[in-house]
């Protein structure tokens, strides 16, 4: 059965969950579709070395068997890499994501609890055939925006104002611009330099962006059981366009870049947190014993591995 949230725990998990970055990233109003151009530089049956670069999202932060690397990297042996590594047989296998990596640690140690996570495109040789990378959520801080709807929600309730869409309100510029644009704008830039040096280094490798899935739904009052009035309407229906706005940055940037965008948005409509336990592949703010908070599940992890391996198969 799903737990409404106490306004006040749900603002005091959001807050907590945006001090430290290990959660998805902003984003358009429309799901962003996957690039059809073929992978880059030869079709065919994907093969090894394949080397999986990423955040939390990827790395499967919380989700046991545990892997290897640093505790604090979160790695998981059934993230959607491990699951498309063991579905395609591709070896050598090698997974260097890491909960609340952002794009510069992908070229600089990352210290975690338990030791330092390596710089992640170090992996990457001139053999390396397959390389996937699920990186941008940390760099667009989407959980501090989602914290800032929840205080604006709690503010707006306490007060028993008006208006929507309050969180909304924060991030519109006088002139009707969304202040966010500069964030996103710099996550592609950030992107398109993370994708001209994964083709430095691995020249020879097939490359697939991997987008993010959906963390909400596009009717917010299937919310009211998971997060009750914390968040105002109007800014859950915010937040899901902010995340694919984000997608639709990633979408570019690998289409400039030649590599593959992978969508993992449109398969997992239907399955944000605010759907039921069994159809959910994001946890809600009180997740699941074991699951971490606003990132995919067991489910989630199923589901992101599909739309990769369609991506690499064709099917």
């Amino acid at each position: 059965m799903t737990r409404r949230l106490p306004g006040p725990v749900l603002l005091a998990v959001l807050l907590a969950l945006a001090g430290c970055s290990g959660a998805p990233a902003a984003a358009p109003a429309r799901a962003a579709a996957p690039n059809s151009a073929p992978p880059s530089p030869s079709p065919g049956p994907p093969s090894g070395p394949y080397v999986a670069i990423g955040d939390s999202y990827t790395a499967g932060i919380q989700l046991q068997p545990a892997g290897g690397g640093p505790a604090g990297c979160g790695r998981s042996t059934v993230n959607y890499p491990s699951l498309v590594a063991q579905q395609l047989k591709l070896a050598p296998f090698t997974d260097v994501s890491c909960s609340s990596a952002t794009t510069a640690d992908l070229t600089a140690a990352q210290q975690v609890a338990g030791g330092s996570n390596p710089p992640q495109l170090d992996a990457l040789t001139a053999q390396t055939k397959l390389v996937t990378v699920g990186i941008g959520g940390n760099d667009a801080e989407f959980t501090k925006v989602v914290a800032k709807c929840a205080e604006a929600g709690m503010l707006q309730a306490l007060k028993a104002a008006g208006g929507s869409a309050p969180c909304r309100a924060a991030y519109t510029a006088p002139d009707g611009s969304s202040r966010l644009t500069g964030v996103l704008d710099a996550v592609g830039e950030r992107l398109a330099g993370v994708l001209r040096e994964v083709a430095r280094r691995a020249p020879h490798a097939r490359v697939y962006v991997v987008g993010y899935p959906a963390l909400l739904p596009a009717d917010p009052g299937s919310c009211l059981p998971v997060l009750g009035h914390s968040v105002a309407a109007g800014d859950v229906a915010f937040l899901a366009e902010q995340e694919q706005r984000l997608n639709a940055v990633l979408n570019a940037r690998a289409a400039a870049a030649h590599a593959v965008f992978v969508d993992t948005y449109t398969p997992s409509l239907g399955h944000d947190m605010c759907a039921g336990a069994q159809q959910r592949w994001i946890e809600p703010p009180l997740p699941a014993a074991g699951r971490a908070p606003l990132h995919p599940n067991p489910a989630g992890q199923q589901g992101m591995a599909a739309a990769v391996l369609a991506a690499l198969t064709g099917r």
